[in-house]
């Protein structure tokens, strides 16, 4: 039992460091959104990298926050009597769920994407628009490494589900404050 716990502190550490990292993209998109106003129309200049590149931090905001938002509870649940229920309740949910629908999601990403990929790294494939930016197989890179972050996150919250059901509630996780929607 104790092995389980620890391995989801593990995985939630993970993606809780990933999740803060990412989130400071979220300032610099900004930041750097106002510089491309302020040189389209002070200084009568732009530039298709800098455009680009307010692109790719959001990508990565959402690509690598994924499995962040995921651990924090922060997706759209359709599921309607999830908040009547009980902690066991909420864990059969989440164990049903994670297993039925995101793993075999993130696992579908995955092989999906790796082709697409790999040959983007065979070609080291850069920005489509002159002055663009050139390392958009990097960039494709998240694309796995959601699917890999996901599944992690999935199976801190399998491992938590499976405790919780074994008798150990104060392993479940810890959702805010519900949202009204």
């Amino acid at each position: 039992m104790q092995r389980l716990e620890q391995t989801a502190r593990i995985i939630d550490r993970c993606n809780e460091g990933i999740g803060r990292a990412v989130s400071w993209l979220t300032l610099g998109m900004v930041v750097v959104t106002f510089l491309i106003v302020i040189l389209r129309y002070l200084f009568n200049v732009g530039s298709i990298a800098v455009q680009e590149a307010v692109t790719y931090m959001h990508a990565l905001v959402f690509m690598l926050g994924a499995a962040y938002t995921l651990k924090h509870d922060g997706h759209v649940r359709v599921d309607i009597l999830y908040r009547c229920f009980g902690p066991r309740g909420q864990a059969w949910v989440d164990l049903v769920g994670t297993l039925l629908l995101l793993l075999p999601v993130a696992g579908f990403v995955l092989w999906v994407s790796w082709e697409y990929v790999a040959t983007s790294w065979a070609l080291r494939e850069g920005s489509r628009q002159t002055g663009g930016l050139a390392g958009l197989y990097l960039l494709k890179t998240a694309i796995p490494a959601l699917a890999v972050l996901l599944a992690l996150q999935g199976l801190a919250l399998t491992l938590r589900g499976v405790l919780v059901l074994r008798g150990h509630t104060e392993a479940a996780p810890q959702h805010d404050a519900p949202r009204e929607i």
